[in-house]
């Protein structure tokens, strides 16, 4: 197969629009058949769902080229399973996990020539989302939608690849217990948007959030959830009702426990114990696994055992573990790889 001849090792994490992205809405109470289409602009009413009341939701995966040539994604099911679970929260028709798998394999496959080749270091990053598309001007849902997907080759989410970053504890909250914390809604994303600005303008890479209800406990960030690695080696990862179920934090807890043999703790994490841990990351879909360097809380600076020039040995095993997988240089768990060509 041949590719567009794209400089791919020096790609950012920004958006390309490919040949063909899929389509479908729903009206009448069912989804229609759907399809690909060369279209990547949308219309809509002024009064639309989406635009008055912000009633949407989206996921994030990507597509690879492995080790022997072929091109996979990994773990989609679970991005349809998190999907239907944030289109349940916001009121909106679930687009069926056959039928996201499907359109999954069409786009990538419609657009393999845009799937950056094995060992450049980027990857194809594939966007579903779905919006209320009809007008809707009292407070209520949509009864009209429209499920889209679209893929673009993209490099490293953080600038400098993996370079250790400083990360700032913020005074704002992400999400409030009983919210919509746990899916992956647009509007948590929008409120996030001051705050990621401000944090870059201060000279931080990333915000970390706490519980909103106490402000003791670590979540997540504005874009990825954290683990955090003890000085005796266990993997220590928060857990609360109001962090995003993370594909790549659930594959990096059960790659440490299968493959790499380490004990593993979900469990509140306090911020008073932070500067007990040797190694810290933010993990997601985007990044992978990016190393955390420096935490500052308020003044007070926090920096790891593992440093500010590398990722922390441990880290580093379950990042080269998880993309040693993905890219099918070692055997990975059933049902982990969906292959697309």
């Amino acid at each position: 197969m041949e590719r567009n001849n794209i400089d791919w090792s020096n790609l950012g994490f920004g958006y390309i629009q490919t040949e063909l992205r899929y389509v479908s809405n729903y009206k009448d109470g069912q989804w229609d058949q759907g399809g690909l289409t060369k279209d990547a602009t949308v219309t809509m009413n002024e009064c639309a769902g989406v635009l008055q009341y912000a009633q949407t939701c989206f996921e994030g995966l990507k597509a690879y080229t492995t080790a022997d040539g072929r091109i996979v994604c990994f773990r989609p099911d679970l991005n349809a399973a998190r999907m239907i679970d944030s289109c349940l929260q916001l009121k909106m028709p679930p687009f069926p996990e056959e039928r996201f798998l499907d359109a999954v394999r069409q786009t990538v496959k419609a657009n393999a020539h845009w799937v950056p080749p094995y060992g450049s270091g980027a990857s194809l990053y594939i966007r579903p989302y779905m919006f209320g598309s009809n007008p809707v001007i009292g407070v209520k849902p949509a009864t009209e939608y429209q499920f889209r997907l679209f893929v673009t080759p993209v490099g490293p989410y953080f600038k400098g690849g993996v370079k250790p970053l400083t990360v700032r504890i913020s005074d704002l909250d992400r999400a409030a217990p009983r919210g919509t914390g746990h899916i992956k809604a647009g509007l948590n994303y929008a409120m996030s948007l001051y705050n990621i600005v401000d944090a870059h303008e201060q000279g931080y890479d990333e915000n970390i959030y706490v519980d909103s209800a106490t402000r003791t406990y670590i979540e997540e960030t504005g874009g990825a959830n954290i683990i955090f690695i003890t000085k005796d080696g266990k993997l220590v990862t928060p857990k609360s009702d109001t962090i995003l179920p993370s594909i790549t934090r659930r594959s990096i807890v059960q790659v440490a426990k299968d493959y790499l043999g380490m004990e593993v703790e979900e469990r509140p994490v306090a911020l008073s114990e932070i500067d007990q841990f040797a190694e810290c990351g933010l993990c997601g879909t985007a990044a992978v696994i990016s190393p955390v360097g420096k935490i500052v809380d308020h003044g007070r600076e926090i920096i790891f055992p593992s440093g500010m020039n590398d990722m922390g040995p441990v880290t580093k095993k379950l990042y080269d573990t998880l993309r040693d997988i993905q890219m099918g240089k070692i055997t990975s768990p059933d049902g982990w790889i969906m292959e697309i060509l």
